[in-house]
């Protein structure tokens, strides 16, 4: 099979496009944030702009950024992170991209738990690497643990993101220690995605970085910073892991943009930032406690903000499903087949990243077209 057959669709992006021509459509797809960034983002921008602040850097990233990032880790963990472990990259996309192809060469194994985010397995077939999905369900909250771990062999990284995507599931600190101790006395790598950090509702959220200078870890400023667009993340890595990055980076990105590194600076305002996390919480509760009267929803989402929903009295394909709800009732939502192949045909994911006026209307029209 060639390289590139192996290689899905990013389905929720197919249905965007679809559900844009269509027009008149609520969307409750696509895990974009609608609300603007820090206001100091959009200063730091226009003075980036001013300033000329647009030429190549460093392929690191701009070194007041690492530092800021490094710092975060301070104000929001307690981890002493060293600036020179920071390494920015085009949005977190081009993270996974960086980190799989230095730690993992053609024919090895990564871990990924089914479902997850479809990008994971389409960066590991890019690069010929062989994805080895663990199913998980609500049994253990869409989360990994170690003793599912042990029936599997021979791979050299896992791959978690806390909070999950599409569950909604934050991991334990005891997990993520189990977890990482098991990796690390293994010699396997440990990944941790943790770009929806910042969006958690019922505890606190651990980074992996609590618990081993080892693991590796991903995070980026789509969503609790709210600037999807900018394509902009970062990576904290092992000292060891940092010249063959920025190899890597040199050759395929050059640098993350810059005008969007300058723009970052302006993204830690915290008093900013909290807010957006108590809209989201609020949205949360709204679109769960209306969609359990009409879904079953086997775990109530604890972070990000995406809720993982059972169709089974409605139908046996999501994908269907999804299809008749866009034409039919204008509603865009994500087919669980976009995540995996574990269970997902009876699930579907609904996003609430738009405001509650366009959450109720999304509602009523789900709810008249259920009734039909």
């Amino acid at each position: 099979m060639e390289r590139i057959d192996r290689i899905s669709s990013f389905i929720v992006m197919d249905i965007l496009r679809e559900a844009k021509a269509i027009g008149d459509v609520i969307h409750m797809e696509i895990g974009e944030p609608d609300l603007d960034p820090p206001p100091s983002v959009i200063e730091a921008l226009e003075k980036a702009i001013k300033d000329r602040k647009y030429f190549y850097t460093p392929s690191l990233g701009i070194w007041e950024l690492r530092e800021k990032i490094a710092q975060h880790y301070y104000i929001k963990y307690r981890v002493n992170i060293s600036p020179h472990r920071v390494v920015v990259t085009t949005g977190t996309s081009g993270a996974f991209l960086v980190a799989y192809s230095i730690i993992m060469s053609a024919g090895e194994k990564i871990v990924l738990p089914d479902p997850s985010y479809p990008c994971y397995k389409n960066f590991a077939h890019l690069l010929d690497i062989t994805p080895i999905f663990l199913p998980v369900d609500e049994s253990t909250s869409y989360t990994i643990n170690v003793d599912m771990l042990k029936e599997y062999k021979d791979y050299k990284a896992i791959h978690i993101s806390s909070p999950s995507n599409p569950a909604g599931s934050v991991y334990s600190a005891d997990t993520l220690v189990s977890l990482i101790r098991y990796c690390d006395d293994r010699g396997i790598y440990f990944i941790s995605d943790e770009i929806y950090h910042g969006l958690a509702y019922e505890q606190e959220e651990h980074t992996a970085l609590e618990f081993s200078d080892k693991a590796i870890v991903i995070s980026g400023f789509s969503k609790w910073f709210c600037m999807p667009g900018f394509r902009i993340g970062w990576m904290i890595l092992p000292e060891e892991l940092l010249q063959k990055a920025e190899k890597v980076i040199q050759n395929v990105f050059i640098s993350a943009p810059t005008l969007s590194q300058y723009a970052a600076l302006g993204a830690f305002d915290y008093t900013y930032l909290n807010r957006v996390r108590e809209i989201f919480r609020k949205r949360r509760d709204f679109l769960y406690e209306e969609l359990r009267q009409i879904f079953d929803i086997p775990v109530k989402p604890e972070g990000a903000f995406y809720i993982w929903a059972n169709i089974e009295r409605y139908s046996e394909d999501a994908f269907t499903f999804c299809e008749r709800l866009l034409r039919e009732a204008k509603v865009a939502v994500t087919p669980g087949t976009d995540f995996g192949s574990y269970k997902t045909k009876k699930f579907i994911r609904f996003s609430y990243t738009k405001d509650k006026k366009a959450l109720e209307e999304g509602l009523r029209r789900l709810k008249d077209y259920l009734m039909k």
